[in-house]
């Protein structure tokens, strides 16, 4: 127990310390910056992007390894996980209905952060040792910035083997199973620790049969369960709002008022407020982070400023979309009060409770959600990090990664929400570093290349128009 606690003081000092003054500027301010200097570009611009997820402009014989949708669909399987159920249960117990507000704005700048990182990530991909295309914050850095930058590359891998690991996945899925499923049925054993480990072992087996099959495999399951799970959400935390419909405008109020007041968070200061939300918002979508771009970066264009677009669509449908849900859920069903400090909220707990208010059987039908989140969300962070080990020491010893991947997965299950959640935020500040120190240097790069793309666009929009007409 004493090393327990000995992991968790370490865990929350290296989080405190990461997540200090410097990461809040250089993400939220990055993100501002990449706003007004694209003139609102991300806004300007959406029905384009999705046109591009449609696939009106697919060349298959563009390189690159998967479709716009395909990259998308992985992207999110990777952002819609439990970060946007038990995360933002996590951000409203200690940062108060507030906290939610700062997601928001974290999620409308982090549009045009995606855009801009995502873009760079096809812009400059560069080859691994096996010669085959590859894109991400290392490549970036390396082939747009040069090779004296190379350590900066080698920190964001370094960090990204830990940052995109299953821990939290692992840890909320398997106290979900524990205790909403196995609890209530009488097949725990008594010792907790034993059935956590029991749960993870399990669910690394189920994990291992995919992430071993490489990226194809990812993004096609990805591209299956993700309109479903998003949509089965969405129907569920309807209901909830319309039984509770007479709540949501005071729901909605709690959440402005309390941004600016921080009278529901600990300690009661604003400032907690929005580290709160920024965290867990980055947590959520990944904007600036680093991960998005190794995805996007093996779609297949030769576009670089399209890949940009599709990506920038991530932050409106997993954070200004299902966290909305999650957040309405909690505070419209009065879940959320009541929780003084971390070690008394369980986060998809939380949740579950807060389902299981609003419906009969609520808990089990957000469990079929969890288990659809959670694990597309566990198929996908694998392939971020075996990006990250082929950087490091070379691409025929990527599959190396999944093994320590799937033995992550027990140790999630295992550790404490508070060590899991502080290890994860803190291994997030330090690939956002490289991440948006190398997108804030080469932002000219994209906005010439946005310019040309969308003047070219226009032409050809043009010369189709001439056609119809004459």
């Amino acid at each position: 127990m004493q090393e327990q606690s000995l992991i968790e003081k370490l865990c929350s000092d290296f989080s405190t310390f990461a997540w200090g003054p410097h990461l809040l500027v250089l993400l939220l301010g990055g993100g501002l910056f990449f706003t007004l200097y694209s003139k609102f570009l991300p806004f300007r611009y959406f029905r384009h992007a999705i046109d591009v997820l449609r696939g009106k402009y697919d060349d298959p014989n563009d390189p690159g390894e998967i479709n716009h949708y395909q990259a998308l669909s992985a992207a999110i399987a990777a952002t819609v996980g439990m970060g946007n159920i038990s995360g933002v249960a996590v951000a409203i117990s200690m940062g108060g209905p507030g906290a939610v507000f700062w997601m928001w704005m974290s999620a409308l700048i982090g549009s045009a952060t995606k855009f801009f990182t995502c873009t760079l990530a096809v812009m400059y991909r560069g080859k691994d040792s096996a010669g085959e295309l590859q894109g991400g914050p290392m490549y970036v850095i390396m082939e747009g910035l040069g090779k004296k930058w190379k350590p900066l590359a080698v920190f964001f891998s370094i960090a990204g083997l830990f940052g995109a690991s299953p821990m939290f996945q692992a840890n909320q899925l398997t106290m979900g199973v524990k205790d909403i499923i196995l609890e209530p049925m009488g097949m725990l054993s008594g010792n907790e620790m034993q059935d956590k480990f029991i749960i993870g072992f399990v669910l690394m087996l189920v994990v291992s049969t995919v992430i071993f099959g490489g990226l194809k495999q990812i993004s096609n399951i990805a591209g299956k369960l993700v309109p479903f799970m998003i949509v089965l959400y969405a129907v569920l935390v309807g209901y909830i709002i319309i039984v509770n419909a007479g709540n949501v405008p005071a729901a909605f109020a709690l959440i402005f008022t309390d941004a600016f007041t921080g009278e529901a968070a600990l300690g009661g200061a604003v400032g907690s407020v929005i580290v709160m939300g920024a965290k867990r918002a980055a947590f959520s979508n990944e904007a600036g982070i680093g991960t998005a771009p190794m995805m996007h970066g093996a779609a297949k264009t030769d576009e670089p400023v399209r890949e940009g677009l599709v990506a920038m669509l991530g932050p409106a449908i997993d954070t200004i979309l299902v966290c909305t849900l999650t957040a309405l859920t909690l505070i419209v069903t009065d879940t959320w009060q009541g929780q003084e400090d971390m070690n008394s909220m369980k986060g998809i707990l939380l949740t579950a409770e807060a389902f299981g208010k609003a419906m009969p059987y609520g808990e089990y039908f957000l469990m079929l959600c969890v288990l659809t989140f959670s694990i597309t969300t566990l198929f996908t962070f694998s392939y971020y990090g075996t990006k990250c080990l082929s950087f490091l020491i070379g691409a025929r010893h990527k599959y190396l990664y999944n093994y320590l991947y799937a033995a992550l997965i027990v140790t999630g299950a295992v550790f404490s929400l508070q060590a899991v959640i502080d290890l994860m935020d803190g291994m997030y500040a330090m690939m956002a570093i490289p991440t948006m120190v190398s997108a804030l240097l080469l932002a000219p790069k994209v906005k010439a290349a946005a310019k040309d793309y969308f003047l070219r666009v226009s032409d050809d929009n043009r010369q189709q128009q001439e056609k119809v007409i004459s």
